[in-house]
């Protein structure tokens, strides 16, 4: 019986932590360019169940049939999906479309510089020209830093990347892609690093300027999710709840 408990435990753990991530879903799906996280579910394995120091057996442990004890996390995941383009109709903002992410310098609070990859193009211009996220680390093309000339009046990029200032060539978009997405993680402030193992290659998205890539949130798909869980939370606490009053009243029998 004792054992049902650690049942509807994991039960437990494993819905909250599913909720944890619906709930972080659905606060991300006005978020630019964010991308769905998910997690899979397997049961522990499986073991056999030992009768141990049992008398009428002559203290002969003795097997008794399997065990499982429950549900477990088996893994978490991104879905990678496009998400839909919206226009804006800024020419500092840019969408995706395809494979790759932009490359950016980022500086944290210790003050440690290192690039990350983000799908988010809402971009702005500092006031000596260079081209900034929106919490102003530097955007990199394929000399470095991007730098506008402060006097440009048309401002344009093509769906390669290559960036004009009154028609005249200035950079690139410094896009990357990966071999295996398993080898990037979420860093926060919607941004990507990359783990031991990662291989870089080209990346094959095309730039649409005046446009920011929507998240790939469903929101109504998540709100059902939600419900799900909520149920299955109060099924396994219904079963704890259960455990717990039939033990409480085989402790006050054998005190009798």
């Amino acid at each position: 019986m004792v054992k049902g408990l650690y049942t509807a435990y994991s039960g437990l753990t494993l819905q909250q932590k599913r909720l944890d991530l619906v709930s972080n879903n659905l606060a991300n799906s006005l978020t630019t360019g964010y991308k769905k996280e998910g997690l899979t579910a397997q049961s522990f394995d499986t073991v056999y169940g030992i009768k141990v120091n049992d008398s009428s057996v002559n203290y002969v442990n003795q097997y008794i049939g399997d065990l499982n004890l429950g549900a477990k996390i088996g893994e978490s995941y991104r879905c990678w999906d496009q998400g839909a383009l919206r226009s804006t109709e800024s020419e500092f903002d840019f969408a995706l479309s395809g494979s790759g992410f932009f490359s950016i310098e980022f500086t944290n609070k210790s003050g440690t510089t290192s690039t990350m990859y983000t799908r988010d193009g809402a971009f702005q211009i500092n006031a000596d020209g260079y081209l900034l996220t929106k919490d102003g680390d530097y955007v990199l093309g394929e000399n470095g830093y991007i730098q506008i000339p402060t006097n440009t009046d048309e401002f344009s990029v093509d769906v390669l990347g290559n960036i004009y200032a009154d028609d005249v060539y200035i950079d690139k978009f410094a896009l990357v892609d990966f071999e295996d997405y398993d080898y990037l993680e979420a860093y926060g402030e919607n941004m990507f690093q990359t783990v031991d193992g990662y291989t870089e290659k080209e990346a094959t998205a095309t730039v649409n300027q005046g446009y920011l890539e929507a998240s790939n949130i469903n929101v109504v798909t998540e709100m059902i999710d939600m419900i799900s869980i909520a149920r299955n939370f109060e099924s396994n606490q219904k079963i704890m709840n259960s455990i717990d009053t039939m033990l409480s009243k085989m402790v006050t029998i054998s005190e009798l």
